[in-house]
């Protein structure tokens, strides 16, 4: 009898797998990232591509500062673009819009209940704890060579760093406010910039910049000349400029913009964020005789242009086939960003239109006339997939008449009444929290009495339902809240 041969052996087999493409990523994270990061991000794309340069404050119009160099008429054949971009960019975008997330995509399992979108939003938001920064700086402080007033010191240093690890306020405003000595104060600083990430503790990005090329031993090279002395040129891509004033070629101003480019720009954002931390709404609605008007809040997004230089550069056929296609690849990436930009915000704002056509009584009577609402109505509303919701609503605020929320909490599945009106359930969170406040102290409500309060105006609560979202707000058991 033959005996099966068994071993390792190499088997060829073809497979069809949908990959994002580079661009589709940078699309999707310029989608994802909120107000303040997105600066940042804006910003890093400038330091990687030539051809970007931000609009200086007083530009009246995006067509106004990429208006056609001389020689052109603007269109995408004298940049060498021949139109493709315009077909990439449509491409791009739907197969953005028919990207399926198995989290998300519910058509396998057809219509899904208000417990199941709970189910499911716990999923969304059960992540794992990482190391914040703050317990990464502290971890290195126990292991410095300090006295305790110094510990005390950085301790109060790495509690007022902002979410880039940033020092903002000046050292001596930081002794009066701890009550510490200056000179302790001055001493943890020092030793703060020692740890790691390097460039914390800096002031600001050019402190920190700098800080890094001096640790790489690199203070004296032409990267550090031009971080020290020509920043504010150095922001706005404004590289002939800087040529000129550091007596150098545009070849060596762009390889030290390279060599600045590869440095951390915001080294306190490779850790988890600080639950405590500041805000900037994206989208900010206000009433107008009595009507909610809808505001992009664009005062953190940087203004991008394609650099005349370069596209003259181009246009003038001085340059070699390898530096064309340089170009043109680094112009068809630069179209594509603020393209990116521009998309990022149409698509949120159109989900806030959407959202307050939906959440119109929340806005004028407040918690309790809160709607169910799922990102599978707003994308059917808006024309795009429910991912493409919720990527364009992470981490992300809209600031109110009623104060400043998450987007995420318009979101919330619900129960129907009796007379057929939907009712949030954090609408019913807050009738619970209600009714437990002006319930007597002497006999206060059992979770069955306050179901069948409910019941009374037509909303059908179990009872463990009930048990459970007064656990959520905090609640306790009617035993535990008896007083004599």
């Amino acid at each position: 009898m033959a005996q099966a041969w068994q071993g390792l052996q190499q088997v060829q087999k073809q497979t069809q797998q949908q990959i994002l493409a580079p661009q589709l990523r940078q699309s999707l994270k310029i989608l994802q990232v909120p107000a303040l990061d997105l600066q940042t991000t804006i910003r890093e794309e400038i330091q990687n591509n030539p051809l970007l340069e931000e609009m200086p404050i007083q530009s009246e119009s995006l067509e106004e500062s990429v208006a056609p160099v001389e020689g052109t008429d603007g269109t995408a054949d004298d940049y060498g673009d021949n139109g493709e971009f315009d077909g990439d960019l449509a491409l791009l975008r739907e197969l953005a819009e028919d990207a399926r997330d198995p989290y998300y995509n519910q058509s396998a399992r057809g219509p899904h209940t208000a417990e199941d979108e709970e189910r499911r939003q716990f999923l969304f938001d059960s992540l794992v704890s990482e190391t914040s920064l703050q317990e990464h700086l502290m971890e290195q402080a126990k292991l410095a060579d300090c006295t305790e007033r110094q510990i005390e010191a950085i301790q109060y240093l790495v509690g007022s760093l902002d979410d880039r690890g940033f020092l903002t306020s000046s050292l001596q405003d930081l002794a009066a406010y701890s009550g510490l000595p200056l000179e302790d104060v001055q001493k943890a600083a020092a030793l703060l910039k020692t740890f790691d990430p390097s460039g914390i503790g800096c002031r600001d990005l050019r402190e920190c910049l700098l800080h890094q090329l001096e640790l790489q031993g690199r203070g004296d090279s032409l990267a550090a000349t031009i971080v020290r002395d020509h920043y504010d040129l150095l922001m706005r891509r404004r590289i002939p400029e800087i040529a000129r004033k550091v007596s150098g070629g545009v070849d060596a101003v762009q390889e030290a913009i390279q060599e600045i480019a590869s440095l951390d720009p915001a080294p306190g954002r490779r850790f988890a964020e600080d639950t405590n931390r500041t805000v900037a709404p994206d989208v900010i609605v206000r009433e107008d005789d009595g009507e909610f008007v809808v505001e992009m809040n664009n005062d953190y997004i940087p203004q991008v242009r394609i650099s005349g230089t370069y596209k003259a550069l181009l246009a003038n056929g001085t340059l070699g086939p390898k530096e064309k296609e340089y170009i043109r690849e680094k112009l068809r990436n630069g179209k594509f960003l603020i393209s990116s930009i521009e998309q990022r915000q149409q698509t949120i704002e159109r989900i806030a239109r959407e959202i307050v056509k939906v959440q119109q009584d929340f806005f004028r009577d407040g918690v309790s006339r809160l709607k169910p609402l799922t990102m599978t109505e707003i994308a059917k509303a808006v024309g795009v997939h429910e991912t493409t919701v919720s990527r364009a609503i992470a981490n992300k605020y809209v600031q109110t008449p009623r104060g400043t929320f998450e987007f995420k909490y318009f979101f919330t599945p619900g129960f129907k009444s009796e007379d057929g009106n939907a009712v949030s359930n954090k609408s019913i969170k807050d009738m619970i929290a209600h009714l437990v406040e002006n319930e007597s102290p002497r006999k206060p409500l059992s979770d069955q009495e306050i179901s069948n309060i409910l019941k009374e105006k037509n909303i059908n609560v179990a009872r463990r339902t009930v048990a459970k979202y007064r656990e959520s707000i905090g609640v306790l058991p009617a035993k535990l809240r008896r007083r004599f």
